[in-house]
């Protein structure tokens, strides 16, 4: 699952899924979002989703493959949306402004994206492939580097891009803000200056 979504109005797009396997797949999410509600991302059970929806638990891992594959599942709209933002939509986190401005933004937009679905996120790391090999990660850092490039800056960028990647981890600011009581908007300040300090001429 890349979650790298198409510029809009593209006619390109995955495969259409048969119309009942969708339903079902919507049923089973409608289900895990009621849950995870109830209960939160970390209390969320195979067998209790397949209860809830009224299936066979080995429907739901056929579907999803596993706890995590559930997560990023969870994860696609959100993941997507942020992805679209920051690839296609307006300035300063999208195209259109210096690139200082779109680093500034990506980090504390990103922050916002993380406080809100950090459990998913976390949840989701679970997955069999490693957590900075998927798509979406492979991608965030991507555009970190081209903004970095974009600044004039030349030696080590992919290292500065992971090295900015990790800063927005979200173990590490989830940490951050429910063990240390950091505020949010204490975060993205942090992140502004680490932005400053980085592109400084």
């Amino acid at each position: 699952m890349s979650f790298i979504p198409l510029p809009p109005g593209s006619s390109l797009g995955m495969a259409t899924e048969r119309s009942d396997a969708a339903r079902n797949r919507e049923r089973l999410l409608a289900a895990a979002r009621e849950l995870i509600d109830e209960c939160g991302a970390e209390g969320l059970t195979m067998n209790q989703l397949a209860e809830r929806a009224g299936v066979g638990k080995g429907t739901v891992f056929r579907r999803f493959g596993s706890r995590a594959g559930l997560m990023l599942n969870l994860l696609t709209e959100s993941e997507a949306d942020f992805q679209a933002r920051f690839m296609f939509g307006p300035p300063p986190l999208g195209p259109g402004a210096p690139a200082a401005e779109r680093l500034t933004a990506f980090g504390t937009e990103r922050i916002s994206y993380v406080l809100e679905f950090g459990d998913l996120l976390l949840a989701a790391e679970a997955s069999p492939h490693h957590r900075l090999d998927v798509p979406a990660a492979v991608l965030a850092q991507r555009h970190l580097q081209m903004l970095l490039e974009a600044e004039g800056i030349q030696e080590e960028t992919w290292l500065l891009a992971g090295a900015l990647a990790a800063t927005l981890d979200p173990e590490r600011l989830l940490h951050a803000v429910r063990v240390h009581k950091v505020a949010p908007e204490r975060l993205q300040g942090s992140w502004r200056q680490l932005v400053a300090r980085l592109v400084r001429n």
